[in-house]
Formats: structure tokens, sequence, C-alpha cells
């Protein structure tokens, strides 16, 4: 592996530390398709084993929400992430950058998360073409069913 492969390689591994996603823990995915990071999802891979998808009937410790414009309802894709997710649990909500096919706006995804119970609390560039952000369960939240 040359040094800039090397490079590149640790980047998207410390990105992986970034989202807190550690061994043992069970990860939903949703929305996979041809044009996700192959490399963020493989880091996150090698960190907690196999994802898992949105018909598995684990709780899960975090969501990783791949999401597009046209790709539905984002405030329906949110509720669906939080049916199997733990109390602590984190959904990632994956996103286009800017300029890029399928951009969504942040007053959206600002919007759908809070109308589905959840804050965002953090956001990542979460490689060159996708944004990451964070989102958790608002106190009070809980009994959300």
């Amino acid at each position: 592996m040359s040094a800039t492969a090397g490079q590149a390689a640790d980047g998207v591994r410390l990105l992986a530390d970034r989202f807190g996603i550690e061994p043992g823990m069970v990860v939903m995915e949703m929305g996979y398709d041809e044009d996700v990071d192959q490399d963020l999802r493989d880091a996150l891979t090698d960190r907690c084993g196999e994802l898992v998808d949105e018909d598995t009937d684990e709780v899960v410790d975090a969501v990783l929400v791949w999401y597009r414009d046209g790709d539905g309802d984002l405030f329906e894709i949110l509720v669906d992430a939080l049916g199997p997710l733990a109390d602590a649990g984190v959904v990632w909500l994956l996103t286009p950058k800017a300029g890029r096919d399928g951009h969504v706006e942040p007053s959206e995804v600002a919007e759908s998360a809070q109308t589905a119970g959840l804050q965002q609390t953090s956001t990542l560039n979460a490689g060159l073409d996708w944004s990451a952000a964070r989102l958790v369960l608002r106190r009070g939240s809980k009994g959300r069913k």
C-alpha cells in the first residue's frame, strides 16, 4: 500500500472512531445503494461486524440511514429507524453534500428529526460525497410509540 493509500485508510478509520461504533455493537443500515461511501461502510463494518438490515428483530445500538432527496418521506424513514433502536441508541443520517445529486437541505433534516422526536447533536464530514448528522432521542421522547 502506498503512503497516500495508507493515509486515506487511516483517515477512514479515524472517521469510524468519530461515529462511536464499538466492537459488539449491533448496527442497522437503511437506504443502502451503490452510491454509498464504501470505504466508510467497510471501516464501520470492520469495527462492529456485519451490519443488520431493517428487517432485524434485534435491538440495535445505532442506525446508519443513507438518505437522498427523493428517497421518500424523511420523517417516516426516521420513525422506522427508531423502531429497533435502543433507548440510548444513535441514528446517523448520511446525506449527499451540497452540490451532489440527492442533496438534502439541512432545514429538512432538522424539521424531520424534530418531528420524529430526535435532536441533532453534531455533524461530520463523512467522506468525499457524504455528510453525517448524529441524531439522538430528545429528552422526554422515551415513550415515543
